[in-house]
């Protein structure tokens, strides 16, 4: 027996239903900041040497990439903490 099933979802209302936590505003910020470098205008400033480390073929690059993530989310919560307070 097979059942199908279609749910008309937006991806907020999909990320709601799953309890995934809303990063817009850390994407929105790291966007912001990047920017801020580019337009210090960074003598010969080249995009992807920020991620050419993680481009390059194999599994370490993809966990370092992850770990920089992780390390990046870890301290927005830890500034959003302090802003609190």
């Amino acid at each position: 027996m097979k059942f199908t099933i279609n749910i008309d979802m937006t991806p907020e209302e999909l990320r709601r239903t799953l309890g995934l936590p809303d990063v817009s505003a850390l994407q929105d910020d790291m966007v912001r900041r990047i920017h801020e470098r580019m337009d210090a205008g960074a003598e010969g400033y080249d995009p992807m040497t920020l991620l050419k480390p993680y481009m390059s073929s194999g599994l370490g690059s993809m966990e370092a990439f992850q770990k920089m993530l992780f390390t990046m989310m870890s301290q927005y919560g830890r500034n959003d903490d302090d802003s609190k307070g």
